[in-house]
């Protein structure tokens, strides 16, 4: 959001040039002031701004004129992907009419582009005319709301911008975006995602997430609880009515690498004959192949909805597979939809629509040492 504060004195002169420069640990006095300048609620504290002062993982700008520090943004990245958001941005008062927050933003724009940055989002308060009005005239669209998002209960509109290709069109679809209630059933979560795709009413909730779970883990993991094998997703979508097919880059057993316990092996290898002979009854299709972009663009040509599974590491360092909905695909990215919200670190903002470079997704898309790729495409069976 960008709001105009009284901190400062009227000391600014339209003939003067703003100097923008990073945010240092000494300008973190100047730098709480100005917030609680700026903002009645929602502020960064002193101890977030320390903590953002020593990121590598941000961009933290100030503009400074005639020697007084007049405005600070703040741009932070997720590891992985190609989005980084506008976290929060200031101008002073003294500055107001002058341009600088626009001044600012450009210059944003330009560090977070030059950090290989394709996309940045930003929520700004549907009553914020003002701020709304400057950001749509520098290229943000409105993509989504935010309902009862600030501290105060008002609403926030969700932006975007391509900031390394503003002429290229974006298109985010509408998709729906469901969150894990467990540190397991990110495979059951996408699937919910992608069936309500193609039924808007199909209610998304706990008992459904758990219901999907039970049906298609495979018992272990490398530790905790079991995670989901891809035939037993596409056969709880078999169940709820939906077409599936399963694509495999290599022979079964799969995520039996990491478990070193022999009985483990053993109960994980039984489950996925179960599975195998459920798929035979159910005709699943199981392709033993590698699933391409090309494979990926033709099934969005045909309408279909697609879940793939990751390696976390490319997104937080943790070497774990994950699943995750696939909402979209252009000549530079893929979208996806990560029902995880990372211990509640990300915003659902920051996990809706994530952009990955097309040359990152193989690489983000392999997991293990075996590099196991494997995808699931969902659509509605013909009337």
């Amino acid at each position: 959001m960008l709001l105009m504060s009284s901190y400062g004195k009227s000391m600014v002169t339209p003939h003067l040039n703003p100097v923008f420069r990073e945010a240092q640990v000494e300008d973190l006095k100047e730098l709480v002031a100005l917030e609680n300048a700026s903002f009645e609620t929602d502020r960064l504290s002193k101890r977030q701004f320390k903590y953002w002062l020593n990121s590598d993982h941000c961009v933290f700008t100030v503009v400074e004129q005639a020697g007084m520090l007049m405005g600070y943004g703040l741009v932070i990245m997720r590891k992985g992907t190609r989005l980084a958001r506008l976290y929060s941005i200031a101008v002073s008062k003294s500055a107001r009419g002058l341009g600088l927050g626009k001044q600012l933003l450009q210059h944003l724009e330009q560090q977070t582009a030059a950090l290989n940055k394709l996309f940045l989002r930003l929520e700004v308060a549907k009553n914020n005319t003002v701020a709304i009005s400057m950001y749509e005239s520098m290229g943000y669209r409105i993509f989504g709301t935010y309902q009862n998002y600030y501290a105060d209960h008002s609403d926030a509109y969700r932006m975007q911008k391509a900031i390394r290709n503003p002429n290229r069109i974006q298109f985010l679809p509408a998709y729906p975006w469901y969150e894990q209630t467990t540190d397991f059933t990110c495979g059951p979560s996408s699937l919910m995602m992608a069936m309500a795709q193609f039924r808007p009413d199909l209610e998304l909730n706990q008992e459904l997430e758990l219901d999907i779970w039970r049906e298609a883990t495979t018992i272990f993991m490398t530790s905790g609880h079991g995670g989901c094998h891809p035939v037993g997703l596409a056969l709880a979508a078999i169940k709820r009515g939906f077409h599936a097919e399963v694509y495999i880059n290599q022979e079964i057993p799969l995520f039996t690498n990491g478990v070193r316990s022999p009985f483990k092996k053993e109960i994980l290898e039984l489950v996925e004959r179960q599975f195998l002979s459920k798929a035979e009854r159910a005709r699943l299709t199981i392709h033993y192949q590698d699933f391409s972009l090309d494979d990926l663009a033709q099934s969005f040509n045909e309408g279909s909805c697609v879940l793939s599974l990751i390696s976390t590491y490319q997104l937080n360092g943790n070497k774990v597979p994950h699943w995750v909905t696939v909402t979209g695909m252009d000549s530079a990215c893929l979208y996806l939809h990560d029902p995880d919200t990372d211990d509640q670190k990300l915003t659902p903002f920051e996990c809706q629509h994530l952009p990955i470079a097309l040359d990152d997704f193989y690489k983000l898309s392999s997991y293990g040492k075996a590099k196991l790729r494997t995808a699931i495409v969902i659509n509605q069976l013909s009337a």
